[in-house]
């Protein structure tokens, strides 16, 4: 099994670039499912969650060429099989974005019930209304979704209930072959919406309002292929931000959209941090000392939910009493207890968490429960004294690229281990 181990204590210095958006990129090859062309992505990060959903389009029949870690072409002219079932993309969120692709394109689709880190209730609910109002019959069978429009798909007014990303998306995906234009309100407006809106837009379709309220999809005969670069990783990025911070570092980042990072960077800034913005980078110097503040999550532009963990850990080293509402996910505090054994002190009621600073951390063995708790454990175990030793890291890979090496070129003592023999090498060595 393998684990991160790491020795506390060095603040984060120097430089590290930042790979594309896995968020983004899982929609845009599902995506790719929508022309007969080759479309060719590039700036695909190289994580678990990427690999599965290239991996499920072979399963279906696409052509799927590897011309390097980062990039890849893939060809759907030969998928005959409209049902996607292995027991890996049953482990991963974004299997759903194939349902609303094989739809778009073959009026049928048959996609597991998607799984991925249990941070509380994520019901389908809205994206099966979409396909719904778009003219498609969906039942739920054998932990299945089964979805077929035997018509073909037909435009539609569709609201939102709630606003949700994988809803906007998909109901994108399902109806830019669609007959007439579709208008959907309430929407999404996360970077990654408007980059899978840009890809889409590449092909030929015809997308308006991605980034707004409301977005306005003029349904077109076909798409054609597209060379097309992802986004860089918005949630990496802040994930780096917090670590400089964290560990009192220095820390240049770099290919990175700094206006998709303000929410991050303001929460930083009032903790008393220095931050730099360049057109691609953004410098975060870590202060000696630290402020508490309160943030409150909520969809894009405020305060992404993916990054109240790694905040958490960063206002639990501040000096005073910050607090955290987590207003989009319920369960998305379990990560508390294991940062407890490291000696923080934060009380949890319902969706708010009382975070009172502490002057360090001690190292411990604690569980990464999901992917985003796994990093801020990480960024913990930077900035406390003595080992940590962090288990269950299949969560962090599922999301981040290579983050121990990244962690190692900032001068990080931490190291990827999968032995009792591995474990005593590192302790000798950095002992």
């Amino acid at each position: 099994m393998e684990q991160f181990i790491m020795k506390g204590g060095k603040p984060l210095k120097g430089e590290v670039v930042i790979g594309g958006a896995k968020n983004a990129a899982l929609g845009i090859i599902a995506g790719a499912l929508l022309t007969d062309d080759n479309v060719t992505i590039e700036n695909l990060p190289d994580v678990r969650d990427i690999n599965v959903m290239l991996e499920a389009l072979k399963e279906v029949g696409a052509t799927v060429k590897r011309i390097d870690r980062h990039t890849a072409v893939i060809n759907a002219a030969d998928v005959q099989d409209v049902s996607i079932d292995d027991e890996y993309i049953r482990k991963i969120r974004a299997s759903y974005y194939f349902i609303g692709a094989l739809l778009g394109k073959y009026h049928k689709a048959i996609v597991p019930l998607p799984g991925g880190c249990a941070i509380g209730s994520r019901p389908i609910d809205q994206h099966i209304k979409g396909f719904r109002a778009l003219g498609t019959n969906v039942e739920i069978k054998n932990g299945c979704v089964q979805a077929e429009a035997p018509d073909g798909l037909k435009a539609a007014h569709i609201y939102l209930d709630v606003v949700s990303v994988g809803a906007t998306i998909n109901i994108m995906l399902a109806s830019v072959l669609a007959e007439g234009r579709t208008i959907v309100e309430n929407v999404a407006k996360e970077p990654h919406i408007v980059d899978v809106a840009n890809f889409l837009n590449s092909m030929g379709a015809n997308i308006k309002g991605a980034g707004t309220d409301t977005i306005r999809i003029k349904g077109v005969k076909k798409l054609h292929g597209t060379t097309y670069a992802v986004i860089p990783d918005q949630i990496e990025a802040g994930t780096f931000m917090c670590a400089a911070a964290a560990t009192r570092g220095d820390v240049l980042i770099k290919n990175v959209i700094p206006k998709h990072l303000e929410s991050i960077s303001a929460k930083l800034l009032e903790m008393g941090n220095t931050i730099y913005e360049y057109d691609e980078a953004i410098r975060v110097i870590g202060a000696d000392v630290q402020h508490p503040t309160d943030v409150k999550t909520l969809p894009y532009p405020g305060f992404p939910t993916d990054m109240q963990p790694q905040m958490a850990v960063t206002l639990a080293l501040a000096e005073g009493t910050s607090v955290v509402i987590e207003s989009i996910f319920e369960n998305r505090f379990k990560y508390v207890d294991e940062l407890a054994r490291m000696g923080s002190n934060i009380k949890v009621e319902g969706n708010v968490s009382v975070i009172d600073g502490v002057k360090g951390f001690t190292g411990a063995s604690v569980n990464a429960l999901d992917l985003r708790a796994g990093a801020a454990l990480v960024i913990a175990g930077l900035c406390a004294e003595g080992i940590t030793i962090v288990n269950e890291i299949g969560y962090i890979q599922r999301g981040y690229e290579h983050f121990d090496k990244k962690l190692q070129t900032l001068g990080a003592d931490i190291a990827m281990v999968d032995s009792d023999r591995a474990i005593q090498k590192f302790k000798l060595r950095v002992g």
